[in-house]
């Protein structure tokens, strides 16, 4: 199910429903989201509505700019207020966990999960609904040590709601009450996803994207959403961890087995003629890469109200999302001294201190003023636009050990890496090149140099060994890109296990660069220094872009599987014509 729900989000096919799931009785349905289109058509009806509800919460005094644009708020935010419901359809049946469909994505993953569940716990010391957190947290259905039918994995990542709910439990020594919704409205669904202001409840804005207050009722102290298609409750015991895991994810990569809290599934609830959604994460792009293009089109105006300054933010799915965020932001400080990055870099710091901007890995920010055309969300020019002013002697700002994406494993640990601000301010200093030049001696093992894009150069490098060996052998590289002339227009260079594969596509190039380097450990210069505590270097920048051997692998699909599913879109067959 998984392999075929892939290959149709790759030819952008339809959603796709499997009327008869082996040994589940629950039929189930994927890539209801699986077009921007698509998407955008579900919520035709209510989503400028609340894009225009954000905006009034991220600046309050638009009521009085623009009173007729905000005469339609209170009616929004009264019909999005949650209620309670005299009838609940998902309480008609209850059935077990092994009887849901046990969808498994990858060949290396560690059993079935959920994955499109909507996670809700509610604060133990502020109960109640507008303190309550709905998030997609995957849930482990089977496998591993969990009890058959009694338990399950529940992993968060850092940075989350939820945890602030589980620390406060673990304070008081008191269970965590979860509940699990799956289906229902898919606003309910993208409600779970979604980064939203201070104080605006994820239950409320499900109402108001849904068109209709989030429905609900208790049930043995549990809150049940009486829209939803399958309801799971069930508590986590102070001090229950089992290894969770592994996970294909939605960097391209496993998430490794970890130690995570344990779910105690007490009931699990469906309604007649319920349907099993589901999704499929990978490399991106995948179908959650509309979830992130929405998200970004509703809260991408709060952040140049929040952050005074900031003009435009684009957190890049291809590079894996919290691996790279690009940004524009203003530069007025002291003009009279030159052009350099100064306002930027405050706009920098308050950036990676912002809700899920924290988790950024590598934050590229440029001036604004060097060109009002400039596009945040056009990658490869913002790319050119930054190459063509930076100074890797004065321009890179680094945080050395620091909290990073607990999925991402180039780091040095699970939650741990490093982070690195690149701010360009000013004129062009230089000319991006556009071919190798016909002279290239490299280092011995370091070869087949390829053009990713005008200025950026990628250079197949021999296995990574270790971080005592690496320095050695990109000292040695750096020695003989010295010698050669014409590589001015390259400021940038990669080293990749695979230079052509790397340099295909602006995608390739963005998911091996970003998601395979830790800023601190991999950055290396041609003539680079260190000068009280600053770095840089008045050559080529080099990213070290090989796998280490800490990194969890790659997703590879299992080739049987793949094969069967070709052979469904044979004349005749269920899938002919989709791709």
């Amino acid at each position: 199910m998984a392999a075929i729900h892939r290959r149709v989000h790759a030819a952008g096919g339809p959603a796709i429903f499997y009327e008869r799931v082996k040994g589940s009785p629950f039929p189930a349905v994927s890539n209801l989201f699986g077009t921007l289109k698509r998407s955008r058509f579900i919520f035709r009806e209510t989503l400028e509505a609340v894009k225009k509800l954000v905006r009034f919460k991220a600046e309050p005094g638009v009521f009085f700019k623009r009173p007729f644009e905000a005469l339609s708020l209170p009616w929004t935010a009264l019909t999005s207020l949650p209620r309670r419901a005299g009838h609940a359809p998902v309480l008609q049946h209850e059935t077990t966990l092994s009887a849901l469909p046990q969808i498994q994505s990858w060949p290396g993953d560690g059993g079935p999960f959920i994955l499109l569940p909507q996670v809700y716990t509610e604060n133990p010391d502020r109960p109640g609904l507008f303190n309550s957190n709905l998030g997609m947290y995957r849930i482990q259905l089977s496998g591993n040590h969990y009890e058959k039918d009694r338990e399950a994995g529940l992993h968060y990542q850092i940075r989350r709601d939820i945890g602030i709910h589980h620390a406060a439990a673990l304070r008081r020594g008191e269970p965590l009450r979860v509940s699990i919704f799956v289906g229902g409205p898919p606003a309910h669904t993208f409600a779970a996803v979604m980064y939203l202001p201070e104080g605006l409840s994820e239950i409320f804005f499900a109402g108001a994207l849904a068109g209709r207050g989030f429905r609900y009722q208790r049930q043995n102290g549990h809150l049940i959403s009486a829209d939803a298609d399958f309801c799971i409750t069930g508590s986590v015991l102070p001090g229950e961890l089992k290894p969770e895991g592994p996970f294909g994810d939605h960097l391209g990569y496993y998430s490794l087995q970890h130690d995570f809290p344990v779910l105690k599934v007490d009931k699990v609830y469906h309604r007649r003629d319920a349907i099993w959604p589901f999704t499929v994460v990978g490399r991106p792009p995948q179908e959650d890469s509309q979830f992130g293009r929405l998200i970004q089109e509703i809260a991408g105006p709060m952040i140049p109200k929040e952050i005074p300054g900031i003009k435009a933010v684009h957190a890049v799915d291809a590079a894996g999302v919290h691996p790279l965020l690009l940004a524009i932001g203003s530069e007025r400080y002291v003009p009279y001294q030159g052009r350099r990055p100064q306002e930027i870099l405050t706009l920098a710091h308050a950036l990676l201190g912002y809700g899920p901007c924290s988790l950024s890995k590598f934050l590229w920010i440029a001036a604004g003023e060097d060109d009002p055309l400039l596009d945040v969300q056009d990658t490869a020019a913002f790319f050119r636009h930054m190459l063509e002013r930076v100074d890797w002697s004065r321009d890179l700002h680094f945080q050395t050990a620091t909290t990073m994406d607990t999925l991402d494993y180039s780091g040095t640990g699970l939650n741990e890496g490093s982070k690195v601000v690149i701010a360009a301010a000013g004129p062009r200093r230089r000319t991006l090149s556009a071919a190798v030049p016909d002279s290239f001696p490299l280092a011995e093992g370091f070869g087949d140099p390829v053009v990713a894009f005008p200025g950026i150069l990628v250079i197949k490098a021999p296995p990574f060994r270790d971080y005592r060996t690496a320095p050695a052998e990109i000292k040695i590289l750096s020695y003989f890109l010295e010698k050669i002339e014409g590589l001015e227009g390259f400021p940038l260079m990669v080293l990749a296990d695979d230079s052509h594969f790397t340099a295909a596509s602006l995608n390739h190039f963005l998911w091996v660069t970003f998601t395979r380097t830790n800023p601190a450990h991999d950055i290396e210069g041609v003539r680079s220094f260190s000068e009280f505590k600053h770095w840089g270097c008045h050559g080529p920048l080099i990213l070290d872009a090989r796998l280490k051997l800490h990194h969890a692998p790659p997703l590879e699909e299992n080739a049987g599987i793949y094969r069967r599913v070709e052979a469904l879109a044979a004349a005749g067959k269920p899938l002919h014509g989709i791709f």
